[in-house]
């Protein structure tokens, strides 16, 4: 069955025409068509010239986004020791070792961040299972597997956001808040386009960039123009 599609959406797809859209123009657009009664996300939707299931054309890292998420970021860290107290001075919200592993083991989930010492990677292997599916295993790519505590924290709550491709090579990743400024969400899609473009898996063949389009969370899709976002300095973009 068809899913039914509401007038609110409806009318703000009228407002999206079929074409190509220029970078500012299009996240002026995705502030127009962010109607909802919350705040929202603002995501990037990119599909890649690659192919996952081989292990030479997978991407996994992080982007730090210069203006920040525009959300709260709560952080948990799994060590031992010292290092739990350190990482307690340095603002972590959760912080444990074998206590918090067993916690998160029966379905606590109260963080958006996981960050393990090195030390303690072998136990949290476990977890595996729980934290997988939620894209919360800490992975030393996305420097959530750590003994520099402080940095990891203090980038994780500055806007650092770790992404991947999915298995049919989409990258699906929110780039800030609907009620930043035009120049804002570019600033960040543009940290995010380089990262893309740096971490270009080496298996990658032929065209890497596909398709790319930009949603509020209850918005229309906007497709953009990646030559011409790809062209745009961090300068150009308004950092």
């Amino acid at each position: 069955m068809a899913k039914k599609v509401s007038r609110r959406l409806k009318e703000l797809q009228a407002k999206v025409e079929s074409r190509l859209y220029a970078p500012l123009e299009a996240m002026q657009l995705l502030k127009e068509t962010s109607t909802a009664k919350f705040t929202e996300t603002a995501e990037a939707h990119i599909r890649l010239g690659i192919d996952p299931k081989y292990t030479d054309q997978q991407l996994r890292t992080t982007v730090a986004l210069p203006k920040g998420t525009g959300q709260t970021v709560r952080v948990a860290v799994i060590a031992r020791g010292e290092k739990v107290s350190e990482a307690t001075a340095n603002g972590a919200d959760l912080a444990g070792s074998e206590e918090l592993i067993d916690e998160i083991q029966k379905g606590m989930m109260d963080f958006d961040v996981l960050i393990a010492t090195p030390d303690m990677m072998p136990k949290v292997a476990k977890l595996g299972r729980v934290l997988g599916p939620r894209g919360l295993m800490p992975s030393p790519k996305g420097g959530s597997v750590t003994f520099d505590l402080a940095q990891a924290i203090t980038d994780f709550k500055a806007g650092k956001l770790e992404f991947r491709a999915d298995k049919s090579g989409i990258v699906h990743v929110m780039f800030g808040k609907a009620d930043f400024s035009p120049k804002d969400l570019l600033t960040n899609l543009k940290a995010l386009q380089e990262t893309i473009d740096r971490n270009r898996p080496s298996g990658a063949k032929g065209r890497y960039w596909r398709t790319m389009s930009v949603a509020a969370t209850m918005g229309p899709a906007i497709k953009m123009d990646i030559n011409a976002l790809r062209d745009l300095s961090l300068d150009d973009a308004g950092a």
